[in-house]
Protein backbone atom coordinates (compact mmCIF):
# COMPACT_ATOMS: atom_id res chain seq x y z
CA UNK A 1 0.00 0.00 0.00
CA UNK A 2 1.27 3.49 -0.79
CA UNK A 3 2.10 5.92 2.00
CA UNK A 4 -0.75 8.50 2.15
CA UNK A 5 1.83 11.24 2.44
CA UNK A 6 3.42 10.08 -0.77
CA UNK A 7 0.06 10.28 -2.58
CA UNK A 8 -0.02 14.02 -1.94
CA UNK A 9 3.02 14.45 -4.12
CA UNK A 10 0.91 13.43 -7.10
CA UNK A 11 -1.95 15.94 -6.62
CA UNK A 12 -2.05 18.31 -9.61
CA UNK A 13 -0.33 21.63 -9.08
CA UNK A 14 -3.55 23.45 -9.95
CA UNK A 15 -4.99 22.47 -6.60
CA UNK A 16 -2.47 24.73 -4.87
CA UNK A 17 -4.49 27.76 -6.06
CA UNK A 18 -7.44 26.74 -3.91
CA UNK A 19 -8.04 28.27 -0.49
CA UNK A 20 -7.53 24.85 1.03
CA UNK A 21 -4.96 22.97 -1.06
CA UNK A 22 -5.97 19.67 0.47
CA UNK A 23 -9.66 19.94 -0.49
CA UNK A 24 -10.39 17.99 -3.65
CA UNK A 25 -12.68 19.51 -6.32
CA UNK A 26 -16.18 18.06 -6.24
CA UNK A 27 -16.01 17.23 -9.93
CA UNK A 28 -13.48 14.52 -9.10
CA UNK A 29 -16.34 12.53 -7.46
CA UNK A 30 -13.96 10.89 -5.05
CA UNK A 31 -15.51 8.59 -2.44
CA UNK A 32 -15.79 10.10 1.06
CA UNK A 33 -13.66 7.37 2.60
CA UNK A 34 -10.85 7.98 0.11
CA UNK A 35 -11.10 11.78 0.58
CA UNK A 36 -10.86 11.35 4.34
CA UNK A 37 -7.87 8.99 3.99
CA UNK A 38 -6.09 11.27 1.54
CA UNK A 39 -6.53 14.38 3.64
CA UNK A 40 -5.34 12.52 6.70
CA UNK A 41 -2.24 11.52 4.77
CA UNK A 42 -1.64 15.13 3.83
CA UNK A 43 -1.93 16.23 7.43
CA UNK A 44 1.12 14.15 8.31
CA UNK A 45 3.00 14.87 5.14
CA UNK A 46 5.18 17.48 6.77
CA UNK A 47 6.55 14.89 9.14
CA UNK A 48 6.91 12.14 6.54
CA UNK A 49 8.56 14.11 3.77
CA UNK A 50 11.89 14.67 5.54
CA UNK A 51 12.18 10.95 6.24
CA UNK A 52 11.39 10.23 2.58
CA UNK A 53 14.13 12.60 1.50
CA UNK A 54 16.49 11.05 4.03
CA UNK A 55 15.87 7.59 2.57
CA UNK A 56 16.60 8.91 -0.93
CA UNK A 57 19.73 10.76 0.13
CA UNK A 58 22.89 9.89 -1.80
CA UNK A 59 25.93 9.42 0.42
CA UNK A 60 28.74 10.98 -1.62
CA UNK A 61 32.40 10.19 -1.03
CA UNK A 62 34.38 13.03 0.55
CA UNK A 63 36.60 15.12 -1.71
CA UNK A 64 39.72 14.48 0.37
CA UNK A 65 39.85 10.71 -0.27
CA UNK A 66 43.55 9.65 -0.26
CA UNK A 67 45.14 8.94 -3.63
CA UNK A 68 45.77 5.30 -2.66
CA UNK A 69 42.07 4.66 -2.16
CA UNK A 70 41.23 6.35 -5.45
CA UNK A 71 43.71 4.08 -7.23
CA UNK A 72 42.13 1.08 -5.52
CA UNK A 73 38.70 2.15 -6.72
CA UNK A 74 39.97 2.73 -10.27
CA UNK A 75 41.56 -0.72 -10.39
CA UNK A 76 38.41 -2.47 -9.18
CA UNK A 77 36.35 -0.42 -11.63
CA UNK A 78 38.38 -1.71 -14.58
CA UNK A 79 38.07 -5.26 -13.20
CA UNK A 80 34.28 -4.99 -12.90
CA UNK A 81 34.12 -3.56 -16.42
CA UNK A 82 36.36 -6.37 -17.71
CA UNK A 83 34.03 -8.92 -16.14
CA UNK A 84 30.76 -7.36 -17.32
CA UNK A 85 31.44 -5.29 -20.41
CA UNK A 86 34.82 -5.93 -21.99
CA UNK A 87 33.80 -9.04 -23.94
CA UNK A 88 30.82 -7.35 -25.67
CA UNK A 89 33.02 -4.31 -26.34
CA UNK A 90 35.68 -6.49 -27.98
CA UNK A 91 33.10 -8.26 -30.14
CA UNK A 92 31.65 -4.93 -31.25
CA UNK A 93 35.13 -3.55 -31.99
CA UNK A 94 36.07 -6.59 -34.06
CA UNK A 95 33.08 -6.19 -36.39
CA UNK A 96 33.16 -2.40 -36.39
CA UNK A 97 36.74 -2.33 -37.65
CA UNK A 98 35.74 -4.45 -40.63
CA UNK A 99 33.72 -1.51 -41.96
CA UNK A 100 36.42 1.10 -41.48
CA UNK A 101 39.77 1.76 -43.09
CA UNK A 102 41.27 -0.29 -40.27
CA UNK A 103 39.58 -3.46 -41.51
CA UNK A 104 42.96 -5.15 -41.90
CA UNK A 105 43.31 -5.34 -38.10
CA UNK A 106 40.26 -7.60 -37.81
CA UNK A 107 41.31 -9.65 -40.83
CA UNK A 108 44.80 -10.23 -39.45
CA UNK A 109 43.38 -11.06 -36.02
CA UNK A 110 40.91 -13.53 -37.54
CA UNK A 111 43.82 -15.24 -39.31
CA UNK A 112 45.76 -15.39 -36.05
CA UNK A 113 42.69 -16.67 -34.23
CA UNK A 114 42.31 -19.51 -36.73
CA UNK A 115 45.79 -20.85 -36.00
CA UNK A 116 45.59 -20.11 -32.28
CA UNK A 117 42.08 -21.45 -31.72
CA UNK A 118 43.08 -24.44 -29.56
CA UNK A 119 45.47 -22.58 -27.26
CA UNK A 120 42.90 -22.13 -24.44
CA UNK A 121 42.32 -25.88 -24.31
CA UNK A 122 46.08 -26.50 -24.09
CA UNK A 123 46.84 -24.64 -20.91
CA UNK A 124 46.30 -21.13 -22.23
CA UNK A 125 49.00 -18.51 -22.47
CA UNK A 126 49.82 -16.98 -19.11
CA UNK A 127 51.73 -13.70 -19.08
CA UNK A 128 53.61 -13.43 -15.74
CA UNK A 129 54.13 -9.73 -16.40
CA UNK A 130 50.36 -9.15 -16.44
CA UNK A 131 49.80 -11.27 -13.32
CA UNK A 132 52.44 -9.31 -11.44
CA UNK A 133 51.28 -5.79 -12.31
CA UNK A 134 51.20 -3.37 -9.38
CA UNK A 135 47.55 -2.53 -10.06
CA UNK A 136 46.49 -5.91 -8.68
CA UNK A 137 47.94 -4.84 -5.36
CA UNK A 138 45.45 -1.98 -5.37
CA UNK A 139 42.65 -4.46 -6.00
CA UNK A 140 43.87 -6.63 -3.13
CA UNK A 141 43.86 -3.65 -0.76
CA UNK A 142 40.44 -2.40 -1.88
CA UNK A 143 38.54 -5.14 -0.03
CA UNK A 144 41.14 -6.27 1.24
CA UNK A 145 41.80 -9.84 0.04
CA UNK A 146 43.99 -12.24 2.01
CA UNK A 147 45.18 -15.75 1.13
CA UNK A 148 45.62 -18.09 4.11
CA UNK A 149 47.67 -21.29 3.91
CA UNK A 150 46.96 -24.23 6.23
CA UNK A 151 49.33 -26.87 4.78
CA UNK A 152 52.22 -27.23 2.36
CA UNK A 153 51.60 -28.48 -1.17
CA UNK A 154 54.22 -30.78 -2.67
CA UNK A 155 55.12 -29.54 -6.19
CA UNK A 156 55.72 -33.17 -7.22
CA UNK A 157 51.93 -33.61 -7.38
CA UNK A 158 49.09 -31.98 -9.27
CA UNK A 159 46.03 -30.57 -7.52
CA UNK A 160 42.38 -29.74 -8.02
CA UNK A 161 41.32 -26.76 -5.91
CA UNK A 162 37.59 -26.63 -5.15
CA UNK A 163 36.75 -22.98 -4.57
CA UNK A 164 33.65 -22.13 -2.47
CA UNK A 165 31.44 -20.14 -2.63
CA UNK A 166 31.28 -18.74 -6.15
CA UNK A 167 29.98 -15.34 -5.05
CA UNK A 168 28.71 -12.90 -7.65
CA UNK A 169 31.96 -12.12 -9.48
CA UNK A 170 34.43 -14.54 -7.80
CA UNK A 171 36.57 -11.61 -6.63
CA UNK A 172 38.57 -13.71 -4.17
CA UNK A 173 39.39 -16.45 -6.65
CA UNK A 174 40.57 -14.00 -9.29
CA UNK A 175 42.74 -11.96 -6.93
CA UNK A 176 44.34 -14.99 -5.29
CA UNK A 177 44.80 -17.36 -8.22
CA UNK A 178 44.99 -15.14 -11.32
CA UNK A 179 47.32 -12.47 -9.93
CA UNK A 180 50.42 -12.52 -7.75
CA UNK A 181 49.08 -9.82 -5.41
CA UNK A 182 48.31 -12.04 -2.41
CA UNK A 183 51.52 -14.07 -2.50
CA UNK A 184 50.37 -17.37 -3.99
CA UNK A 185 53.83 -18.12 -5.43
CA UNK A 186 55.50 -17.45 -2.08
CA UNK A 187 52.99 -19.48 -0.07
CA UNK A 188 53.00 -22.41 -2.50
CA UNK A 189 56.37 -22.45 -4.27
CA UNK A 190 56.52 -24.60 -7.39
CA UNK A 191 52.72 -24.57 -7.87
CA UNK A 192 51.11 -22.96 -10.92
CA UNK A 193 47.38 -22.21 -10.76
CA UNK A 194 44.95 -22.43 -13.68
CA UNK A 195 41.52 -21.02 -12.97
CA UNK A 196 38.56 -22.28 -14.99
CA UNK A 197 36.14 -19.94 -16.76
CA UNK A 198 33.08 -20.57 -18.93
CA UNK A 199 34.13 -21.58 -22.49
CA UNK A 200 31.77 -18.92 -23.84
CA UNK A 201 34.21 -16.13 -22.97
CA UNK A 202 37.01 -17.70 -25.01
CA UNK A 203 34.96 -17.18 -28.16
CA UNK A 204 35.18 -13.38 -27.87
CA UNK A 205 37.92 -11.89 -30.08
CA UNK A 206 40.68 -9.96 -28.29
CA UNK A 207 39.04 -10.71 -24.92
CA UNK A 208 40.18 -14.36 -25.06
CA UNK A 209 43.80 -13.27 -25.24
CA UNK A 210 43.37 -10.89 -22.32
CA UNK A 211 41.91 -13.50 -19.96
CA UNK A 212 44.46 -16.13 -21.00
CA UNK A 213 47.19 -13.75 -19.81
CA UNK A 214 45.86 -14.24 -16.26
CA UNK A 215 46.06 -18.04 -16.46
CA UNK A 216 42.37 -18.58 -17.16
CA UNK A 217 41.36 -21.61 -19.21
CA UNK A 218 37.95 -22.98 -20.34
CA UNK A 219 35.96 -25.05 -17.87
CA UNK A 220 35.19 -27.95 -20.22
CA UNK A 221 36.66 -31.35 -19.33
CA UNK A 222 39.30 -31.40 -22.06
CA UNK A 223 40.72 -28.01 -21.09
CA UNK A 224 40.61 -28.70 -17.34
CA UNK A 225 42.38 -32.05 -17.78
CA UNK A 226 45.25 -30.69 -19.85
CA UNK A 227 47.33 -29.18 -16.99
CA UNK A 228 46.82 -32.37 -14.98
CA UNK A 229 47.99 -34.73 -17.71
CA UNK A 230 50.34 -33.00 -20.14
CA UNK A 231 52.18 -30.27 -18.28
CA UNK A 232 54.14 -32.29 -15.73
CA UNK A 233 53.58 -31.72 -12.02
CA UNK A 234 53.09 -28.72 -9.77
CA UNK A 235 49.86 -27.65 -11.46
CA UNK A 236 46.67 -26.65 -9.66
CA UNK A 237 43.35 -26.41 -11.48
CA UNK A 238 41.04 -24.01 -9.62
CA UNK A 239 37.32 -24.76 -10.00
CA UNK A 240 34.51 -22.61 -8.62
CA UNK A 241 32.49 -25.77 -8.09
CA UNK A 242 29.08 -24.11 -7.69
CA UNK A 243 29.55 -22.32 -11.00
CA UNK A 244 27.11 -19.85 -12.46
CA UNK A 245 24.02 -21.32 -10.70
CA UNK A 246 25.59 -20.73 -7.28
CA UNK A 247 25.98 -17.02 -8.07
CA UNK A 248 22.19 -16.75 -7.80
CA UNK A 249 22.47 -17.74 -4.12
CA UNK A 250 25.24 -15.25 -3.34
CA UNK A 251 23.42 -13.19 -0.74
CA UNK A 252 25.20 -11.59 2.25
CA UNK A 253 25.10 -13.74 5.36
CA UNK A 254 24.32 -16.97 3.48
CA UNK A 255 26.53 -20.05 3.36
CA UNK A 256 24.87 -22.19 0.72
CA UNK A 257 27.35 -24.36 -1.18
CA UNK A 258 26.19 -26.08 -4.36
CA UNK A 259 28.10 -29.31 -3.94
CA UNK A 260 25.77 -32.15 -2.97
CA UNK A 261 25.39 -33.40 -6.56
CA UNK A 262 28.56 -32.01 -8.11
CA UNK A 263 30.98 -34.88 -8.61
CA UNK A 264 32.59 -34.16 -11.97
CA UNK A 265 35.65 -32.50 -10.45
CA UNK A 266 36.01 -35.43 -8.03
CA UNK A 267 36.03 -37.89 -10.93
CA UNK A 268 38.56 -35.78 -12.83
CA UNK A 269 40.87 -35.76 -9.82
CA UNK A 270 40.62 -39.56 -9.55
CA UNK A 271 41.28 -40.10 -13.25
CA UNK A 272 44.50 -38.08 -13.08
CA UNK A 273 45.58 -38.86 -9.53
CA UNK A 274 45.44 -35.17 -8.61
CA UNK A 275 45.06 -34.36 -4.92
CA UNK A 276 41.92 -32.50 -3.90
CA UNK A 277 42.22 -29.23 -1.99
CA UNK A 278 39.10 -27.63 -0.43
CA UNK A 279 39.15 -23.83 -0.45
CA UNK A 280 36.67 -21.60 1.37
CA UNK A 281 36.54 -17.84 0.85
CA UNK A 282 35.01 -15.99 3.81
CA UNK A 283 33.40 -12.73 2.72
CA UNK A 284 32.90 -13.73 -0.92
CA UNK A 285 29.13 -13.33 -0.58
CA UNK A 286 29.36 -10.08 1.36
CA UNK A 287 30.73 -7.70 -1.28
CA UNK A 288 27.47 -7.37 -3.23
CA UNK A 289 23.79 -7.19 -2.37
CA UNK A 290 21.37 -9.02 -4.64
CA UNK A 291 17.69 -8.56 -5.42
CA UNK A 292 15.64 -11.14 -3.55
CA UNK A 293 15.31 -14.19 -5.79
CA UNK A 294 14.11 -16.93 -3.47
CA UNK A 295 13.64 -20.30 -5.12
CA UNK A 296 10.13 -20.59 -6.52
CA UNK A 297 9.73 -16.90 -7.38
CA UNK A 298 9.19 -15.76 -10.96
CA UNK A 299 12.52 -13.94 -10.92
CA UNK A 300 14.44 -17.05 -9.89
CA UNK A 301 12.59 -19.14 -12.49
CA UNK A 302 13.50 -16.60 -15.19
CA UNK A 303 17.13 -16.50 -14.12
CA UNK A 304 17.39 -20.29 -14.14
CA UNK A 305 15.80 -20.51 -17.58
CA UNK A 306 18.21 -17.94 -18.98
CA UNK A 307 21.12 -19.74 -17.33
CA UNK A 308 20.13 -23.05 -18.92
CA UNK A 309 19.94 -21.39 -22.35
CA UNK A 310 23.01 -19.13 -22.28
CA UNK A 311 25.24 -20.96 -19.80
CA UNK A 312 25.70 -17.84 -17.70
CA UNK A 313 23.64 -16.66 -14.75
CA UNK A 314 22.31 -13.13 -14.42
CA UNK A 315 22.16 -12.20 -10.73
CA UNK A 316 20.63 -8.74 -10.20
CA UNK A 317 23.33 -7.42 -7.91
CA UNK A 318 24.18 -3.97 -6.64
CA UNK A 319 26.41 -2.34 -4.07
CA UNK A 320 28.05 1.10 -4.18
CA UNK A 321 29.15 3.56 -6.85
CA UNK A 322 32.42 5.18 -7.84
CA UNK A 323 31.91 8.58 -6.17
CA UNK A 324 29.11 7.68 -3.77
CA UNK A 325 28.25 4.84 -1.40
CA UNK A 326 24.49 4.50 -1.96
CA UNK A 327 24.08 2.52 -5.18
CA UNK A 328 26.03 1.12 -8.12
CA UNK A 329 27.86 -1.96 -9.37
CA UNK A 330 31.11 -1.45 -7.50
CA UNK A 331 31.65 -4.02 -4.71
CA UNK A 332 31.63 -3.01 -1.07
CA UNK A 333 34.94 -2.63 0.72
CA UNK A 334 34.54 -5.75 2.84
CA UNK A 335 37.35 -8.21 3.63
CA UNK A 336 37.69 -11.48 1.73
CA UNK A 337 39.75 -14.18 3.45
CA UNK A 338 40.46 -17.23 1.31
CA UNK A 339 41.49 -20.33 3.27
CA UNK A 340 43.34 -23.06 1.38
CA UNK A 341 42.75 -26.36 3.19
CA UNK A 342 44.80 -29.49 3.60
CA UNK A 343 45.20 -31.67 0.49
CA UNK A 344 43.23 -34.90 0.26
CA UNK A 345 45.44 -37.60 -1.23
CA UNK A 346 43.93 -39.21 -4.31
CA UNK A 347 45.23 -42.35 -5.99
CA UNK A 348 44.92 -42.51 -9.75
CA UNK A 349 41.87 -44.50 -10.83
CA UNK A 350 40.97 -44.20 -14.50
CA UNK A 351 37.61 -45.93 -14.10
CA UNK A 352 36.34 -45.37 -10.55
CA UNK A 353 33.22 -47.16 -9.46
CA UNK A 354 30.17 -45.24 -8.29
CA UNK A 355 30.87 -46.32 -4.71
CA UNK A 356 34.47 -45.06 -4.88
CA UNK A 357 33.33 -41.78 -6.37
CA UNK A 358 30.67 -41.28 -3.71
CA UNK A 359 33.11 -42.10 -0.91
CA UNK A 360 35.67 -39.53 -2.06
CA UNK A 361 32.94 -36.97 -2.66
CA UNK A 362 31.69 -37.41 0.90
CA UNK A 363 35.23 -37.14 2.25
CA UNK A 364 35.69 -33.89 0.35
CA UNK A 365 32.46 -32.44 1.76
CA UNK A 366 33.53 -33.45 5.28
CA UNK A 367 36.93 -31.77 4.83
CA UNK A 368 35.33 -28.60 3.48
CA UNK A 369 32.90 -28.52 6.38
CA UNK A 370 35.73 -29.02 8.88
CA UNK A 371 37.70 -26.21 7.22
CA UNK A 372 34.73 -23.88 7.57
CA UNK A 373 34.11 -24.82 11.20
CA UNK A 374 37.78 -24.46 12.12
CA UNK A 375 38.12 -20.93 10.76
CA UNK A 376 34.65 -19.34 10.90
CA UNK A 377 35.22 -17.85 14.36
CA UNK A 378 38.14 -15.83 13.03
CA UNK A 379 35.96 -14.06 10.47
CA UNK A 380 32.84 -13.12 12.39
CA UNK A 381 30.64 -16.09 11.54
CA UNK A 382 28.27 -17.13 14.32
CA UNK A 383 29.12 -20.39 16.06
CA UNK A 384 25.66 -21.77 15.24
CA UNK A 385 26.10 -21.15 11.51
CA UNK A 386 27.08 -24.14 9.37
CA UNK A 387 27.53 -24.84 5.68
CA UNK A 388 24.39 -25.79 3.80
CA UNK A 389 25.17 -28.22 0.98
CA UNK A 390 22.68 -27.82 -1.86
Amino acid sequence: MHDPAAICCYIPSSISTLDNPFTLPSKWNTPPLFRSWLCKGCSVSRGSFPSLVENMKVDFAPLDVPLQRRLQTATVLQWVYSFLGLAPTCIFLFFYLLFTRYWLISVLYATWWYFDYDTPTRGGRRAPFICGLKVWGYMRDYFPVKLVKTADLDPRHNYVFGFHPHGVLVAGAFTNFCTYATGFRQLFPGITSYMLMLPLWFRAPFFRDYIMCAGLIPSDKESASYPLSRKGTGNAVVIAVGGAPEALDAHPGTYNVMLAKRKGFIKMAMEHGAHLVPVFSFGENEVFDQVDNTRGTWLRWTQEQLQSIMGISLPLFHARGIFQYSFGLMPYRKPINTIVGRPIKVERNIKPTLEELDALHQLYMDELSDLFEEHKGNYGVDKDTHLNFV
